[in-house]
């Protein structure tokens, strides 16, 4: 069923974290968006602490939302365990992809991560060695197979270095405004290829309601 024209979006984000009681940063970014409004914050450890996922109810989940956003920590290059058996079972063959797999064409993509090395590790001559852009593309490969369309990442690093308040809050702020834009639209989204993070340029990203409509 087509969304009706100049409603907002729902908004999903399937949070994966498992020592969420240990977390300083993700644990803001999380309390900064779940009371929003056409927000849905789904917990996977907390709903499947055995990892017995309810494919038929996380497919469902996805049929009702337009924007669809894996939030974890960045661990090995990858999600932690649950959100990787969470996408082989959940983007099945049919569903997801494949033949007759279009339920989710055209929506969008994003993923939020945070990383405890700082931006340095995360270049050619960094400890790292690839960007953090290269290091996603299975996730953005994902999304294409998908046909959905994948945002430039959302990325809080150097979180073991983040020591004041101060900037925690700001980082939570900034997710709080990502979400609210993707969920009303107000994203100048003609310049989004312009970006490898979504939160190093929100004040060019973001526009009023009225600018949206008319982009």
């Amino acid at each position: 069923m087509a969304k009706p024209m100049g409603s907002p979006n729902q908004i999903l984000i399937l949070f994966a974290h498992p020592a969420f009681e240990k977390s300083r940063v993700n644990r803001q970014l999380i309390q900064a968006v779940q009371s929003l409004d056409g927000v849905t914050v789904h917990d996977l450890y907390e709903a499947y602490p055995n990892f017995h996922i309810n494919v038929k109810a996380e497919q469902d989940l996805l049929l009702t939302h337009d924007v669809i956003v894996f939030h974890h920590p960045f661990y090995w290059y990858s999600s932690p365990a649950i959100l990787k058996e969470w996408q082989d079972l959940v983007l099945e063959h049919g569903f997801a992809y494949g033949q007759g797999g279009t339920a989710l064409h055209g929506k969008k993509f994003l993923t939020a991560i945070t990383t405890g090395g700082d931006k340095y590790a995360y270049c050619k001559d960094g400890y790292n060695r690839f960007t953090i852009r290269e290091l996603l593309v299975p996730f953005e490969q994902t999304a294409g197979l998908c046909g959905m369309e994948y945002l430039p990442p959302f990325v809080v690093q150097g979180t073991h270095r983040l020591r004041e308040r101060e900037e925690i809050d700001q980082h939570a702020a900034d997710y709080r405004a990502v979400i609210t834009a993707l969920r009303d639209g107000t994203i100048h989204w003609d310049r989004l290829p312009q970006f490898q993070h979504l939160n190093h340029g929100l004040d060019r990203l973001i526009c009023t309601p009225e600018v949206s409509q008319n982009a």
